[in-house]
């Protein structure tokens, strides 16, 4: 008998008598995640063929024979039916996303379901949910919000379990594996949750990323197209990363797949019908709590993340982040997932595949009637993608026709996305539009990218295995008005930097417009009415325009709006705004996690939860609820359409993906002139804040002066909230892997 039978007989047999041991622990883990040289459940486990136990992969381990095969996602699919089973859990919803978060098969067990947002907390009281707010929110699948008719065929179960998977496929690489649970710790109010006194969450806000109406990204609405996209044409025709319906989630249940050490997509699971989050990280969830992460655990049976990538083995600011409660050694679960595949037909018969999504053609998720579908072979050229997988669009800069700055960018190992043909740069370098006579010319876009990817490629990586790894990270530059101006990713950065870095970019620019208070007050006076009497009731918060006051004339603090005051004249005078510095203005603790009042871009903390951020979702709220819902009036005069281009207020210039909370951008200026912006996402928010900062800075040096950081007197550290000045960038102490150099950016 072989070594990998005889560790998973041996795994059966102690599970019933032991409940803890390192000895079975460690038979367990070899279950869930492989033996090197084993193949588990009749396919390849999650370390690979011949693998050390910490995958070895550093970025380089994809290729055109990593994906999903349809196989593989039956075989996913009956693992997690079976331990839902064995659970006694009689109504489930199951997603599978592969690595650009295309859902490849959803199925459901049991009849129809629903959803209810809520952040469990006992305080605030919050519904009926409004445009500040999506507590208290209740969907089902017959098509009824909160008790009123949306539309018919609202998949509320699939739309969450599509989410859960997209979040946890899209936070993962061949250097970490984050679940929806990681999620949940890290966008919260204080970091850890419940730990009074600290700063948010390293990524507060991310959960309103990734939004279906984002321009960046793509609804599929037939699952062999994967072009196909949303009614205003996407620009320039990329194919990748696709929408997460829900944006990126924090509720427990979606884990993350992988093959040969590389992940390959996202197991999502909803049985609870609650959509919510875990704000009590000092235990562990168990029993009925714990289902949803258990039934996700069971699927990744040898598709697991390497040991060594486990959130669990990562720390940000000395703590160690959460996998999943139920512990991966696979002793929790009610079922053993290898004896899924000798009974996979019966266990596929059990749950039915279902559609995700408003069934119209503009928000089709999933269709039922074809799938499971093959997945994408993650950065592979397109001539070269021949092992079977779909093509991922996503490529090494120097595949694809020849464009400005290909050589800069092949140089430094750069990746790019493309059109559906995989021959074209989808974001190509290009001159700005705005402001006229000032624009960012392409040879100036490409040395800022150039530079930035210089810095990143450098930067020790902080959420990142082995430890001293290189820093991953997606790169935007839009100009004034938040056109595209050129998007480059470094080898294996996390798929979510790619919108996310748009939305800082974007972000930048807006808030450090001198006219950006007039922007967002005309806006949201130009909407039309959101209140919708066939679905919605009570949409008008009424405190964005009080925010947009408070900051623009700097009304004293004390007023009826508990809303700290900026003071001076910003969002009117041209002060520059990093993300750092707006994103600590969000937060519902000023000055950030030790404050007492919010911030005034926030709602204060009664009201507060990461479904009801303030300004950031009011800003997205319309599109949301009419996309995803049916809900709302639409631009183009039909019910559940979902326009390109998140902003309900349309005429704000460059907000098409929503605002972005948690640092990495800094805006860009030709001496006094605001003419941009650079956003970063990746593998740390200290280096995302230098990769911007410090790579806009050496790209002015080479460039002569021409372009460069805004002015000092005008930075956003020049303004006083609340007794304190705010920060613009925080670089890391010694960030670089073969430098001992310290302060990088300082005096810059």
């Amino acid at each position: 008998m072989s070594w990998c039978a005889v560790t998973a007989g041996a795994a059966v047999r102690v599970r019933s008598l032991f409940r803890a041991g390192s000895l079975v622990k460690g038979l367990m883990l070899g279950a869930v995640t492989g033996i090197a040289g084993c193949s588990v459940g009749g396919t390849q486990s999650g370390q690979g063929s011949g693998a050390a136990q910490d995958g070895g992969c550093t970025g380089f381990c994809a290729n055109a024979n990593t994906f999903l095969t349809a196989a593989d996602v039956d075989l996913i699919m009956a693992q997690a039916i079976q331990e839902a089973q064995a659970r006694g859990v009689s109504n489930a919803t199951f997603a599978v996303v592969d690595r650009t978060g295309f859902v490849l098969d959803a199925r459901r067990l049991g009849g129809a379901s629903q959803i209810t947002v809520t952040s469990n907390r006992t305080s605030p009281v919050q519904a009926p949910f409004s445009r500040a707010s999506l507590e208290g929110l209740v969907i089902t699948d017959n098509g009824t919000v909160n008790g009123a008719v949306a539309v018919a065929n609202v998949n509320a179960s699939g739309l969450a379990a599509v989410s859960k998977a997209i979040t946890a496929a899209y936070l993962s690489s061949e250097g970490n594996a984050f679940t929806t649970r990681t999620a949940s710790q890290i966008v919260q109010e204080n970091f850890n949750p419940g730990e009074i006194g600290r700063a948010g969450g390293p990524l507060f806000g991310v959960q309103f990323s990734q939004l279906a109406c984002s321009d960046i990204a793509v609804i599929s609405n037939d699952p062999d197209n994967p072009g196909v996209v949303k009614p205003a044409t996407n620009i320039d025709g990329a194919i990748a990363p696709h929408v997460s319906p829900l944006g990126l989630s924090a509720d427990p249940g979606g884990l993350p797949l992988y093959k040969g050490g590389t992940p390959v997509g996202g197991i999502g699971v909803i049985s609870d019908q609650i959509y919510s989050l875990d704000r009590n990280i000092s235990d562990f969830d168990t029993g009925v709590a714990a289902n949803d992460e258990a039934i996700a655990l069971a699927a990744t049976f040898g598709f697991a993340a390497p040991i060594d990538r486990l959130a669990n083995r990562i720390t940000v600011d000395g703590k160690l982040l959460r996998f999943t409660d139920v512990d991966p050694d696979l002793i929790a679960l009610q079922s053993f997932p290898a004896n899924a595949a000798g009974n996979q037909a019966a266990l596929l018969a059990a749950a039915g595949r279902v559609s995700v999504g408003v069934q119209v053609a503009a928000t089709a998720f999933f269709n039922d009637a074809v799938g499971p579908h093959t997945g994408a072979a993650f950065g592979v050229p397109a001539a070269q993608n021949v092992g079977g997988g779909r093509f991922s669009g996503i490529v090494p800069a120097a595949a694809v026709n020849a464009f400005t700055g290909q050589a800069e960018f092949a140089a430094r190992d750069a990746f790019v996305l493309t059109n559906a043909a995989g021959n074209t740069n989808a974001y190509l370098p290009r001159d700005g539009t705005a402001p006229a006579g000032s624009v960012l010319t392409v040879a100036e876009v490409v040395q800022i990218l150039s530079s930035a990817l210089d810095v990143a490629n450098a930067a020790r990586a902080q959420i990142r295995r082995p430890v001293g790894s290189q820093m991953r990270a997606t790169i935007s530059v839009v100009d004034a008005e938040g056109r595209i101006l050129g998007i480059v990713r470094t080898r294996d950065a996390p798929l979510f930097g790619t919108d996310v870095s748009l939305q800082k970019a974007r972000t930048a620019a807006l808030f450090s417009r001198a006219d950006a208070g007039a922007q967002l007050t005309a806006g949201m006076t130009g909407q039309s009415d959101p209140t919708n009497p066939t679905a919605f009731t009570n949409l008008t918060d009424g405190t964005f325009g009080t925010r947009v006051t408070l900051a623009q004339t700097g009304a004293a603090a004390g007023v009826a709006d508990p809303h700290q005051a900026i003071g001076g004249a910003a969002l009117t005078d041209g002060t520059a705004f990093s993300d750092r510095a707006g994103g600590n203005l969000s937060r519902p603790f000023y000055p950030d996690g030790v404050g007492e009042i919010p911030g005034p871009f926030s709602n204060p903390f009664a009201r507060w939860s990461p479904f009801a951020t303030g300004l950031q979702l009011e800003l997205v709220f319309e599109e949301i609820t009419r996309g995803l819902f049916g809900a709302g009036p639409s631009a183009a005069g039909a019910i559940g359409d979902i326009q390109t281009g998140c902003s309900t207020l349309h005429q704000i210039a460059g907000l098409q993906n929503g605002i972005q909370i948690f640092p990495g951008s800094v805006p860009i200026y030709r001496g006094n002139t605001l003419i941009g912006g650079v956003g970063v996402s990746g593998d740390g928010i200290d280096q995302d804040d230098m990769v911007s900062f410090l790579g806009l800075h050496n790209a002015s040096v080479l460039l002569g002066g021409a372009i460069g950081n805004a002015p000092t007197n005008i930075r956003a550290d020049q303004l006083v909230v609340g007794g304190v000045n705010l920060r613009y960038v925080q670089c890391p102490q010694g960030p670089f892997l073969n430098s001992t150099a310290q302060n990088v950016c300082q005096g810059k």
